[in-house]
């Protein structure tokens, strides 16, 4: 786990350290229901760059969130699934976008 948090840390801070900032919570929510190959999480997020996405894509996985399997075959295929770290976060994730949809959003569930 790159981002191994000091065991005296804030738990908030800590989760923070892990899934914070502009792109990943976004990435993780994508990879929740299915395992999906770059481009079709780079089509679900038209305002990412592919770099961005890239690294952010590299820190995820470095932090045991998410695996990453690389086909040898030609064209080369990869593929970006939640590891069961990463979908222990699959409920949190689910409820954070029920509130966008209702608090946010307006929507009804």
């Amino acid at each position: 786990m790159k981002n191994k948090p000091d065991q005296n840390a804030c738990p908030a801070t800590a989760t923070m350290a892990l899934i914070g900032g502009r792109w990943k919570t976004i990435i993780l929510y994508i990879l929740s229901d299915h395992t999906r190959r770059f481009g079709e999480i780079a089509a679900r997020m038209p305002t990412i760059s592919r770099k961005v996405l890239t690294e952010q894509l590299k820190e995820l996985e470095a932090d045991g969130l998410i695996s990453r399997t690389q086909y040898k075959e030609i064209p080369p295929r990869v593929d970006y699934a939640m590891t069961e770290l990463g979908n222990s976060l699959t409920p949190i994730l689910n409820d954070i976008a029920d509130w966008g949809k209702e608090k946010v959003l307006g929507q009804t569930l």
